[in-house]
């Protein structure tokens, strides 16, 4: 579909820059993530990870943000009380079936626009809504406000993937929704064939073979140690 097109051709040069050095950055943006590390930056208010601040800069539009602080702010989310990695919007199935068809009026994108709104004021890190958003947007002529939103996008795809490299355990991809290892996947136009879980705490995604000419992954591993380990903290009777 359309609305994707973009998404895809940025995905491949996110990729590419998560595995090439970043003399912007003060470290290799390729490093595995040092979450104990993170935690304490984020809920300590003197530090400038702290994550109230990081939220205002990103909720402010705050271009100056640079990798670091989007990784503070993507897997920071995991250490914020009111986080829950299986939180459902009930406004992301209000209009479904408009995300599927190949045109839409102008009604119907101001309601993709209204709602993915909604959605993202209680899930501010839905990736499918942002990019459903983006689309609304340069749909209806609001250039400005869908290149904000593609910046954010931009950065928040190239915190996962700046985890690692995907291509086993010791290199998975740390994700704070299990519905962002899907988006991965669906932003380079792939589809996932199976899912399973492996000991003691990863999934693996095997991806539906594409042509065997061409050399690709089979599938990509994503840690969720974290993420299960404060789901069952906050929600004890999960166990």
């Amino acid at each position: 579909m359309k609305k994707f097109v973009y998404i895809f051709s940025f995905f491949i040069l996110v990729i590419a820059s998560a595995a090439a050095p970043n003399s912007d950055e003060k470290k290799n943006p390729s490093d595995k993530p040092d979450l104990e590390k993170i935690k304490k930056e984020v809920l300590d208010l003197s530090s400038p990870y702290y994550y109230p601040k990081l939220m205002k800069s990103y909720e402010s539009n705050d271009t100056t943000m640079g990798l670091e602080e989007y990784r503070h702010l993507y897997l920071g989310m995991m250490f914020q009380e009111d986080y829950n990695p299986y939180r459902h919007s009930e406004y992301r199935d209000k209009i479904q079936e408009l995300y599927y068809r190949e045109n839409h009026s102008r009604y119907e994108l101001d309601s993709i626009i209204a709602y993915a709104e909604l959605s993202l004021s209680d899930d501010p890190f839905d990736l499918e809504q942002i990019n459903y958003l983006i689309y609304a947007l340069r749909g209806r002529g609001k250039v400005n406000r869908a290149n904000i939103w593609q910046y954010r996008l931009n950065h928040l795809l190239q915190s996962i993937v700046s985890t690692g490299t995907g291509l086993d355990p010791e290199n998975a991809w740390y994700v704070i929704n299990p519905r962002h290892e899907y988006n991965i996947i669906n932003f380079q136009n792939r589809l996932a064939e199976s899912q399973e879980f492996q000991q003691p705490y990863y999934e693996y995604i095997k991806l539906v073979p594409i042509d065997s000419l061409q050399k690709s992954p089979e599938g990509y591993y994503f840690n969720i140690h974290t993420l299960l380990e404060e789901y069952y903290r906050k929600f004890p009777e999960q166990l």
